[in-house]
């Protein structure tokens, strides 16, 4: 997945993406073929092609340009005569103003940005409609909600960088976050989505005061 705020930056898993990078994945099939890698492992053009529903050649080619971007390697999968690829992190992240001098950067951001907003209703509007076969343990846990706060750029940030801090105390393994639905482990955990969306809102909110006992906090 990719965000504009994630782990700290010094984290292994991560890559903060620059210009060229940035500009590579806002692409319908690189994205894809990422999260794909990220989600199942290492894997062959081959079989990403049937898993995403496209050609091996395209997928070999959009393959070779992330390669070239420093976001996939060839993995080390034994003598075989097809190459497997494998992702180079584990999350993508960046800050739109790392790209104000580069106006195809800024495209590719906010093209990447509404691409994962996308991804993120869909994934919501999934557990809407599937939350009937989770137990009322799940369904109580779970949480939709909103909050409107009065606060300066500064406040923003912090507010942020605090909620990050508490996300990442929780962080037991790598996110993998589009995986296709596993049985549930012997512990009872299981993958959880956290989303992290603030920014100044000039006009009416539409949501502004909606108060659902059942799914607020």
């Amino acid at each position: 997945m990719t965000s504009e705020r994630s782990d700290p930056d010094d984290s292994p898993s991560l890559v903060r993406l620059d210009s060229a990078q940035i500009r590579v994945l806002a692409h319908p099939l690189r994205s894809r073929l990422l999260i794909a890698l990220r989600r199942q492992g290492p894997a062959t053009a081959t079989s990403l092609a049937q898993a995403l529903h496209t050609n091996t050649g395209a997928t070999s080619y959009h393959l070779r340009q992330l390669a070239q971007a420093g976001l996939v390697v060839e993995a080390d999968q034994g003598t075989g005569r097809q190459r497997w690829w494998q992702a180079a992190h584990q999350i993508s992240s960046w800050r739109r103003t790392d790209f104000d001098d580069d106006p195809d950067a800024l495209a590719a951001a906010d093209w990447l940005h509404r691409h994962a907003l996308r991804l993120h209703a869909d994934l919501a509007e999934r557990w809407v409609s599937e939350q009937h076969n989770y137990s009322v343990e799940w369904r109580d846990a779970a949480s939709f909600s909103d909050s409107v706060l009065r606060l300066t750029p500064p406040q923003l940030r912090q507010l942020n960088d605090e909620m990050w801090a508490v996300i990442n105390r929780y962080r037991h393994a790598l996110p993998v976050i589009d995986r296709p639905a596993v049985a549930e482990p012997e512990d009872g955990a299981e993958q959880v989505l956290i989303y992290l969306h603030s920014f100044p809102v000039g006009g009416p909110i539409p949501l502004d005061g909606y108060d659902d006992e059942e799914e607020q906090p």
